[in-house]
């Protein structure tokens, strides 16, 4: 889809949306759309899970919860060492894949 502008989706998803308001979308678009979303929150559950293995890798050589790492790293209380960078980055992913898959399914992911 690289060819394909953001502009260019929003404007054919705000058309899609306008469909379905007026009751006008069909039974294949209903199952395509429902299909799509649950193959992109599937996505993001094998990446949170992924992820997941990754910070708890890591809290257990720094004996710290990533919440709270990632709370003194955000105040500055740690240093800039690649590890702690990384870890900042990993975390901000999983809160970001989160915030994704609670937008596809509702879902209270914690």
């Amino acid at each position: 889809m690289q060819s394909t502008s953001t502009s260019s989706v929003a404007q054919r998803l705000s058309r899609l949306a306008m469909l379905y308001e007026r009751g006008q979308a069909s039974e294949l678009m209903e199952r395509t759309l429902n299909k799509l979303m649950a193959h992109e929150a599937q996505q993001a559950r094998d990446q949170l899970d992924e992820l997941g293995a990754e910070l708890a890798e890591i809290e257990q050589r720094y004996g710290m919860a990533s919440e709270e790492f990632f709370r003194r790293f955000q105040a500055g209380q740690t240093d800039d060492r690649m590890d702690f960078v990384e870890w900042a980055s990993l975390v901000q992913m999983a809160t970001n894949l989160r915030q994704k898959l609670r937008l596809l399914t509702d879902e209270g992911v914690q």
